[in-house]
């Protein structure tokens, strides 16, 4: 059996994890909403139409953050259209997915739907087809106490407090040419620069987040988020980061066709493609602090990301509820998920937001079938286990162990990691990219280790396994004794093609 070895010293931290960085994302987007989170009428369904079997797996989660109304959804979205008695609201036609929205589900049932899974909104603003009025409107009616009358149009639709939203979004992905209302770097970054102005003589307290490259695979990038902030680095506080990861998806995201898909090696290889686009990102934020000469620094949330596979049902062109991109996750998959959020985790110093996409039934964490069951992609694991014991500091750690090379990257570890402090553990996440197991030697200098709390590990006997209805639990994490103290060092065993949380008592 081939070794790595890691050293982490007590001593050397990077820096405390945000808990934002465990989020996901709703969108009025196919089944996330209708027959995802809400389906009014179904067994399972509560007073205010919420799936409460849906809400449980989400519950489980611990998400920190969920942002909404979209994504693409967002470029034509009235939010007045959604809010006040259901009876009221009217339906419409939306352009970005090509959709019926009967409004349903709209702003007030989104926050009181957050409440109950215990996560804060993150809201994002119409910049595509509205503006700065319509975006301090929203926050009017979202965060100002009373006395006005967009706040005062909330107390009477029952909402006497505020919603007291944090975070907005300016808009999204509108250098891409698909969304609607696209623009230049230098009109967008003009418009969020001034809409941030707007919504903080309104709010001083929220913070606000400028659309960065929709992904790495557009010929903007980075040029896009180096202008965007040029023209609003002192008034936005975070800038985004998008990208999905598909094994045969052409690599210029402009030209929709499909390559030859990935070997294993190579696929579990391009979660090294989020390491690279960070420190891309991190490195042009810094670039215009320099020009600038700011002494604030820019914060990054990557508000989307995800693996993608090509949908399995057909989605149907207006109608509501309409599956898009509803897909099962493999094994394989769910390595390359783990090795993404890794890569997140990594920079957790510049990184201090992270949604999933999506939540439910596209690209999806959780499954429904509609009037049916709910279960959960093999992917809902490593989201749980990091939400669980990866809220403390990030170590500094240094692994050595056997390495490949492919036509994309160089010097790619057999073993990817990351090592988390928390009050009473240290945990470490670990990555076996390999067909053969791998001994781990864990060398933790200057932490007293009292014992292995556990090991878990989620890995299948085929990588193309996958959960479903009929067998919800076929890829689902198990509790082994892969991993022992001796000497002062741990040796945890780490199964072929495998994620593992390893948990130290200290």
């Amino acid at each position: 059996m081939k070794t790595a070895r890691l050293k982490v010293g007590k001593d050397f931290q990077i820096s405390a994890i945000d808990e934002r960085i465990y989020g996901s994302f709703v969108e009025h987007m196919g089944r996330v909403v209708y027959t995802g989170i809400f389906e009014p009428g179904h067994e399972q369904a509560d007073e205010n139409g919420f799936r409460r079997d849906v809400m449980e797996l989400v519950k489980k989660l611990n998400l920190s953050v969920i942002r909404y109304p979209g994504g693409n959804f967002t470029s034509g979205y009235n939010w007045e259209d959604t809010v006040g008695p259901v009876e009221e609201r009217k339906t419409r036609l939306e352009l970005a997915w090509r959709q019926i929205e009967p409004n349903t589900f709209g702003l007030n049932e989104f926050f009181e739907w957050c409440k109950q899974v215990g996560a804060d909104p993150i809201m994002t603003v119409n910049l595509g087809t509205r503006g700065i009025k319509a975006a301090c409107n929203i926050l009017e009616y979202c965060n100002f106490e009373g006395g006005t009358y967009w706040s005062d149009l909330r107390k009477q639709h029952g909402y006497t407090s505020s919603h007291h939203v944090k975070t907005w979004c300016l808009g999204n992905e509108l250098d891409g040419h698909w969304q609607i209302a696209s623009k230049t770097a230098e009109e967008y970054g003009r418009l969020a620069n001034e809409t941030a102005k707007a919504m903080k003589l309104i709010d001083p307290t929220i913070e606000t987040v400028a659309v960065g490259s929709s992904t790495p695979r557009l010929s903007s990038y980075p040029e896009w988020d180096r202008e965007v902030l040029m023209q609003s680095y002192e008034n936005v506080d975070y800038l985004s980061l998008h990208n999905y990861i598909n094994r045969s998806q052409d690599e210029d995201l402009a030209v929709y066709k499909k390559r030859e898909p990935d070997d294993t090696p190579t696929y579990l290889s391009r979660s090294l493609a989020f390491d690279r686009q960070i420190k891309e990102v991190i490195a042009t934020c810094d670039y215009v602090k320099a020009v600038k000469r700011s002494d604030k620094t820019m914060y990054l949330s990557f508000d989307e990301w995800n693996v993608h596979r090509y949908p399995e049902q057909d989605y149907e062109e207006w109608k509501t509820g309409s599956p898009i991109d509803w897909c099962h996750f493999t094994m394989e998959d769910t390595l390359l998920f783990g090795g993404m959020l890794l890569s997140i985790l990594r920079h957790a110093d510049r990184i201090k937001i992270s949604c999933q996409s999506l939540l439910v039934n596209t690209i999806p964490l959780i499954l429904t079938d509609a009037g049916g069951k709910a279960w959960v992609n093999p992917t809902y694991y490593p989201m749980l286990h990091a939400s669980q014991f990866g809220r403390g500091i990030l170590m500094d750690s240094k692994l050595s162990c056997d390495q490949y090379s492919n036509s994309l990257f160089n010097e790619i570890p057999t073993v990817d990691h990351v090592v988390v402090k928390n009050k009473e553990d240290i945990t470490i996440f670990a990555i076996n990219r390999t067909e053969e197991s791998i001994l781990l030697e864990s060398d933790l200098y200057g932490f007293k280790m009292e014992q292995v709390i556990e090991h878990i590990i989620l890995s299948s006997q085929d990588l193309d396994d996958c959960n479903a209805s009929d067998c919800p639990d076929k890829v689902s994490p198990k509790r082994i004794k892969n991993s022992l103290l001796e000497d002062g060092i741990v040796k945890s065993e780490l199964p072929a093609y495998s994620w593992n949380v390893i948990r130290i008592k200290i």
